[in-house]
């Protein structure tokens, strides 16, 4: 892991649709936060994520609107309209060379990653470029995860340099997902307790996923 500058500021990226957010999403973001003792986590919602190029259920504002009451009662999260306010696909590299830009040279990045999505890491948009501007990758990682040795080679075979700034996190999991949230408002179901309820009241309130939606 290449060692950060202890005057910089520890600044922890999560990207997502967010499409609704979720509890889910807050327990990897206070998680991670708090192991890595950040000073910040901040909220990056999908303009056009490239792998997911079909139509989001809810309008950017939307989804905007609802992270920002998600995260309104922790003081250590912020949400940036950087990937929201950019047209066209959003790739993860762009989006940290701005987020370098705008932070100047006062931050140490640290990008969350699912675990899972590290195999597919050297498929992405430049990411030796993606490695490059992070101090480090933080792959969250189910209960019980060990590491395996013969996997880290592989990584780095694919990648070089992965293994220098990888940081596996252990979190919490729940069987949470955006696409069944969707799908139970559509149906009519209860998704009190899996979101925040101010979250919930918003989705009420401006009639999203909706079957009219589709």
């Amino acid at each position: 892991m290449h060692t950060p500058s202890p005057e910089r500021r520890r600044v922890g990226l999560l990207g997502g649709t967010f499409d609704p957010i979720h509890i889910a999403h807050l327990i990897i973001a206070e998680e991670v936060r708090t192991t890595l003792n950040l000073d910040e986590m901040v909220f990056i919602p999908a303009g056009q994520p490239p792998h997911k190029l079909e139509r989001q259920r809810a309008e950017p504002h939307h989804r905007l609107a609802m992270v920002e009451l998600a995260i309104k009662s922790n003081p250590h999260f912020t949400i940036s309209r950087i990937e929201i306010d950019r047209p066209g696909p959003s790739y993860t590299a762009d989006t940290l060379r701005l987020v370098n830009e705008q932070r100047g040279t006062n931050a140490d990045l640290y990008f969350v990653i699912g675990g899972d999505s590290l195999a597919d890491l050297h498929t992405w948009y430049n990411p030796a470029g993606i490695l490059a501007q992070l101090t480090g990758l933080v792959a969250v990682q189910r209960p019980g995860y060990t590491e395996n040795i013969e996997y880290n080679r592989q990584l780095e075979a694919r990648l070089p340099g992965i293994m220098q700034r990888l940081i596996s996190v252990v979190v919490p999991q729940m069987e949470i997902s955006s696409t069944d949230l969707r799908r139970r408002v559509a149906e009519g179901r209860p998704i009190k307790y899996q979101v925040p309820e101010a979250v919930e009241q918003y989705i009420r309130h401006h009639g999203l996923y909706q079957i009219t939606n589709k």
